[in-house]
C-alpha cells in the first residue's frame, strides 16, 4: 500500500500543485488504485451499504482534484485522462477505472517508463494500436500557448500525422497557457525534453500553486514579467534555459519570422511559421537524436559485433584466452561475452586513441563539454586522483606558489610534491565536535593573497585549489570566491576538485555553485559594460575610505603594485579589503578555471571513470601544450575502453534525465532525515546534522537547518545568499548517543549485520549519501535497519548492570564531548621555506631528502613528544594520512607539534597511511642524525 499523500509531502489540499511532484504524483496514483480496489471489492461482494455509484469516498474525492492539477503538466496520462477517470468512477465502473489507474501507477513509480497507458478514448486507442513497437524511447514536448481545445487537438493531429515507422523516438504534447505554468511544468515534469513557444501565452497561472511553488516563482521571476510580447518570449526562453539548459527550445510565430531570426538564434534551435508542422516534427526528433548520440559507446558496440583476427598484445581480446580455457572459462560466464568481445587495444576501425583522439572519442568528449557547460572536456580512466595530477602539472612549474586547502584529497598533496610547487596551506574551519573540517572561509583566502602582496610575492602565486563540495557536503559559493580573488590577483588560476559534485550541473539550484557554471556567469558579467562601471565605482569608494591606488595599478608611493600584470586593487588597507565584497577589473581579470570530477562517484560510469572540464580563456595561448604533455605523462597508453564507453553513456543519461535523478536523490535524503527526526526511538539515539551544525553562523545569512525540507524556494534562497551551504543529498548521522564509535558502527553494525555500505565515518558520525541510483526501497531499508539498531541499543541498555550502565555512560560521554581539537597546519621547517613572512614550503625537496641514506629515523609518539617539549624541531619525512578524517595530518617538511601528536593519540582508527604502528613516525633527522634517540 502506498503511503498516503499528506501535508508533509507538500501535496496541499484539494488541487494545489506541490513542488516535490515526482513522489506526490506516484504516491497519489498508487493510493488511488488501492482505494478503488477496495471500492471494487465492496461492490463485488454486494455489501456496499446502500452507497450509490456517485457517492465516492472522501479520500478518492480528495485525490482526484490533486491529480487533475498535477496531470496538467504531463502529456501522459494528462489532465483529460483524469477527468474521464472521474466520470467512470462516478458511474460506479470501478473495475474499468482500476484498469486505467494501475498502468499509470506503475509508470509513475518508475516501472516501464516507455509504456503507454490504456486510453479511455477509443479513437485515441485505435491511433496507438497503429504505432510501431513501444521499444522506442518516448519524451514529452511542452507547448506554451493559451489556445482552445480545438486548436490543441488540431496541432496534436498535425504532428501525429507526421510520424513515420522509421522515427527513432515517440513524443506527446503537453499544453500550458502561461509563462508561470511553463516554469512549473519544466520544474515538475522531467519527461519534457523540448519546448515550443508560441506568442499567445499569458503571464500568470490559473492553477492553485503551493506556497513553496509560488514562493519559488516570485524569487526566480522577480516582481513583474516583461509586457512586450517579444520581450516576454525572450525572458521565458532565458528562464527555461536557466532551469534546464539541456532542453531544446523552438519558437513558432505567425508573421515576420525573417526579422526575428537573426536576434533569436542563441535562445532557440529554430524558428518556424505555424504552417511548418513537418519541419517542427523533424526538428524535435533531430534535437533528441543529437543528445542521444553516444559515439564512442556506439563504436565499441560495432567493434564487438565484427569478426576480427587478433594479433596484438591483449590475449583477453575477443575472449581468446578465456572462452576455451579449461580453468578460467567461468570468468567469461560471470562477466558475459560482450565484455570480452569489446576488449581491444586497437585504435582504428571506428575506435579511437585517448591520447590522440580524432574520431568517435573526440566527438564523445565534445558532447561531454556541451553537457557540462565547459569549453573543453577530457576523459580520464584512472580516477580523479590522476585528473588532479594532470591539471597541477600542466599549470605549475617548480617554485610557483599554490594556495590549497590542507583538508583536500591526498592526490593534490602528491601532485604538488611532484610539481615542485611552493605549497601554502589554507585551513578550513574545524568542526571539532564531530572530528572533521568544513571548508576554507573566503576571508582566509583573501587574507593569504594580501599577505603575499604585502611580502612582495603576489606575482609568484599561480593557483588556488579547493574541494567543492567536500566529502561531508559543504559547498562553496564558487562564483563569489573567484570574483573576489580575481580582484586581488587577476590572473589567478582556479582548480575546483568536484570529485563528489559531478551531478550538480544538472539541477538549477545546484548548478549555480559549480565551477563551469560560475565561470560562464562571470564571463557574461565581465562582458557587460555595467560591470566595468561597478568596478570603477568601487575603486573610488575604496580610495576615499582607505587610500587606495588608482586604476593604473600603482600605490600611493608611485611604486609598482606587486600584483603583477593587471593587479586589481592597490595598497588599500587590508582590513578594509577583507570586509568589502570585491569587484575585479573586467578588463584585466582572466577566467582560468579547471574542474575535476569523479563521474563514477556520483553519475553513471564504471569505476575510475573521471573527467576534466576546462573554461580557460588563455588555454590555447598559455596551457595547451603543457596540458597535453601532462595528460601524456599520467594517462595510460592502454586505457580501458569499457570505462570510456561508460563515460559516454553517463553523459547521455544526464542530458536526458539528470534533472529528475538529482532532484530525486536530494528528496530521498530529506525523507531519511525526516524519518530520523520523527521516529521516537530513532531520535533517541541518532540525529542528522544540518546546516546550523555544519556551517557556523558567520558564514550564513539564512538560518534553516535543512533548506530543502522547507521547499525549493528555501533551498534556492540559501544557495543564493550563504557563503557555504550543505548538499542535501548527504546526511551526516550523529551516533554519539549509541555509545558506539563511527568505525565500529560502520563495520560491525551496518556492513557486517545488514549489508549497508557507507564511505566515511568520524569519531561519532556516519556519512550516508544518496545518489542517482538510490531507490525508495533502499531508503526504506535503511530506515528499517536504523530502527532495528535503535531497538538493539534499547535492549542492551535495559539489560545492563549498574557497572555496565556506568561504562556505557562513559562511552557516550567520550563520543559526545569535544575531543582534542583538530590540528591546523603547523608550518614547514625553515629550511624548506623561502622567507619568514609567507608560509609556503617546498614539499618536493623535503620528500626527496628522505631518499638520502641516513636522513630519516623512526620515533614513537612518546619519544617525539619528549623531544618537542625539549625544543627540538622535529620534521616529518612523509605523508601521514589517517582514515578518518582522510587528509594528511603531516606532509613532508612539516614541523611536528604537540597538538598533532595529541590528535593522533586520540584517534581510534584502523587505517593510517604513512605511519608504522610498530616503529612510529618517520622523521627527517637532519642535524639530529648524529644524536642518540632519547631514553
Amino acid at each position: 500500500m502506498a503511503a498516503r499523500p499528506n501535508a508533509d509531502d507538500e501535496s496541499g489540499s484539494g488541487g494545489e500543485v506541490p513542488s516535490s511532484a515526482w513522489r506526490v504524483r506516484a504516491d497519489t496514483w498508487e493510493f488511488l488504485g488501492y482505494a478503488v480496489k477496495q471500492l471494487s471489492a465492496v461492490a463485488t461482494s454486494g455489501s456496499g451499504g446502500g452507497r450509490t455509484p456517485r457517492e465516492l469516498p472522501r479520500e478518492v474525492r480528495r485525490l482526484l482534484p490533486l491529480l487533475e492539477s498535477l496531470e496538467m503538466y504531463w502529456a501522459s496520462p494528462g489532465q483529460q485522462y483524469v477527468m474521464e477517470l472521474r466520470r467512470i468512477l462516478e458511474a460506479g465502473n470501478y473495475l474499468e477505472a482500476l484498469s486505467l489507474i494501475e498502468p499509470v501507477a506503475r509508470r509513475a513509480a518508475g516501472h516501464n517508463q516507455n509504456a503507454q497507458e490504456p486510453s479511455p478514448d477509443p479513437e485515441r486507442e485505435t491511433d496507438r494500436a497503429e504505432e510501431p513497437a513501444e521499444s522506442r524511447k518516448r519524451f514529452e514536448v511542452l507547448v506554451i500557448d493559451d489556445v482552445s481545445s480545438a486548436d490543441r487537438e488540431a496541432l496534436q493531429t498535425e504532428l501525429h500525422n507526421q510520424r513515420r515507422p522509421a522515427d527513432s523516438f515517440n513524443y506527446e504534447l503537453v499544453f500550458v497557457p502561461s509563462f508561470e505554468d511553463a516554469i512549473v511544468a519544466v520544474l515538475l515534469n522531467p519527461d519534457i525534453q523540448a519546448c515550443v513557444l508560441r506568442p499567445g501565452f499569458v503571464p500568470t497561472s490559473r492553477q492553485r500553486l503551493s506556497r513553496d511553488v509560488r514562493s519559488f516563482l516570485e524569487r526566480f521571476l522577480g516582481k513583474s514579467l516583461p509586457q512586450r510580447p517579444l520581450d516576454r518570449i525572450l525572458s521565458l526562453a532565458e528562464k527555461l534555459g536557466q532551469l534546464r539548459p539541456e532542453l531544446d527550445l523552438y519558437l513558432v510565430a505567425g508573421v515576420g519570422i525573417e526579422e526575428l531570426a537573426g536576434s533569436l538564434t542563441r535562445q532557440f534551435r529554430r524558428i518556424f511559421r505555424r504552417q511548418d508542422g513537418l519541419e517542427l516534427h523533424l526538428s524535435l526528433l533531430a534535437g533528441i537524436a543529437e543528445r542521444y548520440e553516444a559515439p564512442f559507446f556506439h563504436a565499441v558496440q560495432q567493434y564487438s559485433r565484427k569478426p576480427a583476427g587478433v594479433f596484438h598484445a591483449l590475449p583477453v581480446s575477443r575472449g581468446g584466452s578465456v572462452i576455451h580455457s579449461k580453468w578460467i572459462n567461468d570468468l567469461g560466464e560471470f562477466y558475459g561475452l560482450n565484455l570480452l568481445l569489446a576488449e581491444t587495444s586497437a585504435t582504428s576501425g571506428g575506435l579511437d586513441s585517448l591520447l590522440d583522439p580524432h574520431g568517435s572519442l573526440k566527438q564523445a568528449q565534445k558532447l561531454a563539454a556541451r553537457a557540462f557547460g565547459a569549453q573543453k572536456s577530457l576523459f580520464v580512466t584512472n580516477g580523479t586522483s590522476t585528473a588532479n595530477k594532470i591539471v597541477h602539472q600542466s599549470i605549475l612549474a617548480p617554485g610557483d606558489v599554490v594556495l590549497v586547502d590542507r583538508n583536500c584529497h591526498k592526490s593534490h598533496h602528491y601532485a604538488l610534491m611532484l610539481a615542485g610547487a611552493q605549497v601554502s596551506y589554507l585551513d578550513a574551519y574545524p568542526l571539532n565536535d564531530f572530528s572533521f573540517y568544513g571548508a576554507v572561509p573566503l576571508e582566509s583566502i583573501k587574507r593569504m593573497l594580501l599577505d603575499y602582496r604585502r611580502a612582495g610575492r603576489l606575482h609568484e602565486v599561480k593557483m588556488l585549489a579547493l574541494t567543492n563540495c567536500t566529502f561531508d557536503g559543504i559547498v562553496y559559493d564558487v562564483e563569489r570566491v573567484m570574483e573576489e580573488c580575481l580582484a586581488i590577483k587577476p590572473d589567478l588560476v582556479f582548480l575546483w576538485d568536484e570529485a563528489w559534485f559531478a551531478f550538480a550541473g544538472f539541477h538549477h539550484i545546484y548548478r549555480r555553485r559549480t565551477a563551469m557554471a560560475s565561470a560562464r556567469s562571470l564571463e557574461a558579467k565581465f562582458a557587460d559594460p555595467a560591470y566595468a562601471r561597478r568596478h570603477a565605482a568601487q575603486l573610488r569608494d575604496l580610495a576615499a575610505a582607505g587610500g587606495a591606488a588608482d586604476s593604473s595599478g600603482y600605490d600611493d608611493g608611485g611604486e609598482p603594485d606587486d600584483g603583477g600584470p593587471g593587479s586589481g586593487v592597490g595598497h588599500v588597507n587590508d582590513e578594509l579589503l577583507l570586509k568589502t565584497r570585491l569587484v575585479p577589473d573586467p578588463a584585466k581579470a582572466r577566467l582560468r578555471v579547471y574542474s575535476t570530477q569523479s563521474t563514477h562517484k556520483t553519475l553513471t560510469s564504471l569505476r575510475q571513470g573521471s573527467m576534466i572540464h576546462i573554461h580557460d580563456q588563455d588555454f590555447g595561448q598559455l596551457n595547451e601544450e603543457s596540458f597535453r604533455e601532462a595528460y601524456m605523462t599520467h594517462t595510460s597508453t592502454s586505457p580501458n575502453y569499457q570505462i570510456l564507453a561508460s563515460l559516454d553513456m553517463g553523459r547521455r543519461q544526464v542530458e536526458f534525465e539528470g534533472y529528475e535523478l538529482v532532484q530525486r536523490q536530494a528528496d530521498l535524503a530529506v525523507s531519511i532525515a525526516q524519518a530520523v527526526a520523527r521516529h521516537p526511538l530513532l531520535k533517541k539515539y541518532f540525529r542528522v546534522l544540518g546546516t546550523t551544525d555544519l556551517i557556523p553562523a558567520q558564514y550564513r545569512e539564512t538560518n534553516r537547518q535543512m533548506p530543502l525540507r522547507d521547499g525549493l524556494a528555501a533551498m534556492s534562497e540559501a544557495w543564493e545568499r550563504d557563503e557555504f551551504v550543505v548538499d542535501p543529498s548527504r546526511l551526516t548521522l550523529h551516533i554519539g548517543l549509541t555509545g558506539v564509535d563511527g568505525d565500529t558502527f560502520k563495520h560491525d553494525y551496518l556492513m557486517d549485520k545488514y549489508g549497508i555500505q557507507v564511505n566515511k565515518t568520524s569519531r561519532n558520525s556516519v556519512l550516508f549519501m544518496t545518489n542517482i541510483g538510490t531507490s525508495r526501497s533502499a531508503v526504506a531499508y535503511l530506515v528499517e535497519v536504523l530502527v532495528k539498531l535503535a531497538e538493539t541499543f534499547e535492549d542492551e541498555q535495559s539489560g545492563l548492570s549498574g557497572l555496565g550502565q556506568r561504562a556505557r555512560r562513559a562511552r557516550v560521554a567520550a563520543l559526545t564531548s569535544t575531543p582534542p581539537p583538530l590540528p591546523d597546519f603547523s608550518r614547514f621547517a625553515e629550511r624548506f621555506r623561502k622567507d619568514a613572512d609567507t608560509p609556503d614550503g617546498n614539499m618536493r625537496a623535503a620528500y626527496f631528502e628522505s631518499y638520502k641514506a641516513g636522513s630519516c629515523e623512526y620515533f614513537t609518539a612518546a619519544e617525539l613528544a619528549r623531544m618537542v617539549t625539549a625544543g627540538e624541531e622535529m620534521v616529518s619525512a612523509s605523508f601521514v594520512t589517517p582514515y578518518p578524517p582522510g587528509f594528511p595530518v603531516l606532509v613532508p617538511g612539516q614541523v611536528i607539534t604537540q597538538e598533532i601528536l595529541a590528535f593522533m593519540s586520540a584517534l581510534d582508527t584502523r587505517e593510517i597511511h604513512g605511519f608504522n604502528a610498530e616503529l612510529g613516525f618517520r622523521v627527517l633527522t637532519g642535524e639530529l642524525a648524529s644524536r642518540q634517540k632519547p631514553a
